[in-house]
């Protein structure tokens, strides 16, 4: 036997290696009959498996065919449209998006019944603010001095712009900066404003004598600049050197710019005034808003004595819940709805109306290339105003019973007859100072919004429940001068809008969960009606601690803050 040898050799054969198994998995090796291995026999393969087995090994080894890839989806797809006929399109049904839609109308069909057979709780009128408070109560403190005035250095007349309450703003500003600037303020010139349409002059609305005498030994007050020193300007007050101030400026930007300006011209003149100081100053400046807001400024006796009867009437009116009643700012009026740019369901009628009041008290701004309005992200996003049914819905969920009498401070209402059915259903004992006054009480107002305003004002601040639906000028005063009366609350339901929207969205809500979270919202109201003014927060909407002290001096402010 010769031993294995891998070097070749010349002219003699030596064994070769055993060959390799083969490894397709079809040729398998199978015992025969007589004990030796042999390959298995392969089972016949079909027509179709034998072509599927062909194209298989085409597209593997011959890797260019993927280039008719598209020209084989091609065809693919003229064959499925020429196949299957698309003449009907399937309807896909979808929800449209929260606030695009106003819904209210239909909630309030779904939920009437069940709402008036509501008899589960007591009138929330005998029932609210009964969240006790750690803080205690505050009591005004606003101290007049008793001293007399140096020698002053010049007179200060401004314009005052805006509104009843922006006016109101602006005369209790001046009254901060002349004082603080030892000047001499002139009594403030109302603005005559495109929208108010009001020429009242400020002792049309306030009483002007009871206003110097309350700040006389604070600040001096006139209500003409002495005629020797117009001279100089040819008795022409737009010669008058007339500062143009920021808005929300400093007091010590007064101090460093309006003063030596102040004191070389004798004169100054500063329009428009609304808003030109900083809510943060220092307490002397605080102390002056504070004496010209809730204790200088009274409206004028024609205004108050209306105003005082309208009050009486309505305590009467609510006899049956101890004269207690709830007032209501309604911000529905045309033009508000038309601002807001939101949608309700009055149509087309309605979208021709706000087109009409846009163009009419804005010209242009709503129309101006590239801005685009969503009325449902408006909506969401609590910025529309609340409909008189959504009012009343919001109420009768917070437990006040159809009984409760209703004050409602608003201007025209937008198709009030209609807008205003379902709120006088659900509150018929629903009263304006135009049914609680004669006609011929009313006429001395009538054609002045301020006046008519004041009126207003002077009724919500004595009802036992304000409810605020829109913010603005009015509220904001509000809400300060009631925690100035009731020991610091301000007895306010200030709702939370975004909420209502989606609550007012939901087609399935029903009667016990609505009520559920407007009870909830409620007291939420409850807890906020006690707050310290922050350092960025108005000190006519937050009266504590500026102009107001504990009644009960042995608690501290922390305490108080964590309220």
């Amino acid at each position: 036997m010769h031993p294995y040898n891998r070097l070749p050799s010349s002219g003699h054969s030596s064994p070769s290696p055993p060959a390799s198994p083969l490894r397709s998995p079809r040729l398998r090796h199978t015992r025969s009959k007589t004990g030796r291995f042999s390959p298995a026999q392969p089972a016949p393969r079909t027509y179709a498996q034998r072509l599927a087995w062909l194209f298989l090994s085409v597209l593997l080894r011959r890797q260019g065919i993927f280039l008719f890839a598209p020209l084989i989806y091609i065809s693919g797809m003229l064959l499925y449209f020429g196949t299957f006929s698309f003449d009907v399109v399937p309807i896909i049904k979808h929800r449209p998006a929260p606030g695009s839609l106003y819904r209210s109308p239909q909630l309030y069909a779904k939920l009437r019944h069940e709402m008036d057979a509501d008899n589960s709780s007591a009138d929330a009128i005998s029932t609210i603010w009964k969240i006790p408070y750690r803080g205690g109560e505050w009591k005004p403190c606003v101290h007049k001095s008793s001293e007399g005035l140096p020698e002053s250095n010049g007179y200060i007349y401004v314009e005052a712009n805006g509104g009843l309450n922006q006016q109101r703003t602006s005369i209790c500003n001046a009254v901060a900066v002349a004082g603080y600037l030892n000047a001499t303020l002139v009594i403030p010139n109302f603005h005559y404003h495109s929208i108010w349409k009001d020429p009242s002059k400020f002792s049309d609305i306030y009483d002007e004598e009871y206003f110097g005498n309350i700040l006389k030994n604070d600040v001096r007050v006139v209500d003409k600049i002495p005629e020797h020193m117009m001279e100089r300007f040819g008795s022409n007050m737009t010669n008058v050197f007339n500062f143009r101030i920021k808005a929300w400026s400093s007091i010590q930007y007064y101090r460093d710019v309006v003063l030596p300006k102040l004191l070389e011209e004798r004169v100054i003149r500063i329009s428009p005034f609304a808003n030109r100081l900083s809510f943060d100053a220092p307490p002397a400046v605080q102390r002056l808003r504070c004496l010209a807001n809730y204790e200088a400024l009274r409206f004028s006796s024609p205004i108050l004595s209306l105003s005082e009867s309208l009050v009486a009437r309505m305590r009467k009116q609510s006899i049956v819940n101890g004269g207690k009643y709830v007032s209501i700012h309604l911000r529905f009026e045309e033009d508000m709805v038309a601002f807001s740019c939101c949608v309700f369901d009055g149509g087309k009628q309605e979208r021709d109306d706000m087109v009409a009041a846009r163009e009419r008290g804005w010209k242009g701004k709503f129309t101006k290339p590239g801005r685009v309005i969503r009325p449902g992200a408006i909506r969401i996003n609590g910025k529309c105003p609340l409909t008189p049914l959504e009012v009343g819905l919001m109420l009768r969920g917070m437990g006040f019973t159809k009984n409760t009498s209703i004050y409602l401070a608003s201007g025209k209402i937008y198709n009030a007859e209609i807008t205003m059915a379902p709120l006088r259903e659900m509150f018929p004992n629903l009263h304006t100072k135009e049914t609680l006054a004669s006609e011929e009480e009313l006429a001395p107002f009538k054609n002045y919004s301020s006046r008519m305003a004041a009126i207003d004002y002077t009724v919500c601040l004595h009802s036992e429940v304000f409810v605020t639906t829109q913010g603005g000028n009015f509220p904001h005063f509000l809400l300060g001068h009631r925690r100035y009366l009731y020991g610091g609350h301000s007895k306010t339901i200030k709702p939370d809008k975004r909420k209502l929207a989606l609550l007012f969205d939901s087609s399935n809500i029903g009667w016990r969960s609505l009520k559920r979270q407007l009870l909830s919202m409620r007291s939420h109201s409850d807890s906020k009606g006690v707050e310290l003014k922050r350092p960025s927060d108005s000190i006519y909407s937050f009266p504590c601690p500026d102009c107001m002290c504990h009644a009960n001096r042995t608690v501290d402010s922390k305490s108080l803050s964590a309220t």
